[in-house]
């Protein structure tokens, strides 16, 4: 009996334990952000383009936007330069082909020359595009 109850217990446990874990399309947005989190550090210009939509509208805390072209050429250029960026607090919801990220961001800049810290409030959407994982549109606000 005591077998019985402590398999039934290990089975219940494992159940939850699933419901935890990241979908597959979830996993795959996890590791675009994380892909993104790395080509804006390195300013890799092709990852940037391979990892954002046409339409991207990039929004700063500041209110600026960018297009998709003014936000690789101002990383790439070294015009907003990030030496790190730390992402926590990120949550994932995948819906069809959008998905919704929200994070806090935490880096050092070296923008223009100039080093600086900022901590941002992200929200990033995502759109599968030809079976990739596209950045849409971010917007980001500052922490109170």
């Amino acid at each position: 009996m005591a077998k019985k109850i402590f398999i039934a217990f290990v089975l219940l446990i494992a159940t939850g334990l699933q419901s935890f874990s990241q979908s597959k399309e979830e996993k795959a947005v996890t590791d675009a952000v994380e892909s993104l989190r790395n080509a804006m550090i390195s300013a890799d210009k092709g990852s940037l383009e391979k990892l954002t939509a046409e339409e991207l509208s990039y929004g700063h805390s500041s209110g600026k936007i960018e297009t998709r072209k003014d936000f690789i050429e101002n990383i790439a250029s070294g015009k907003s330069d990030f030496v790190t960026i730390e992402l926590t607090n990120q949550t994932v919801q995948v819906t069809g082909k959008t998905a919704v990220v929200r994070h806090t961001l935490s880096a050092t800049t070296n923008d223009g020359g100039k080093p600086g810290t900022v901590k941002l409030l992200i929200l990033l959407v995502w759109q599968k595009q030809k079976g990739d994982w596209k950045l849409l549109a971010r917007q980001a606000v500052k922490t109170t």
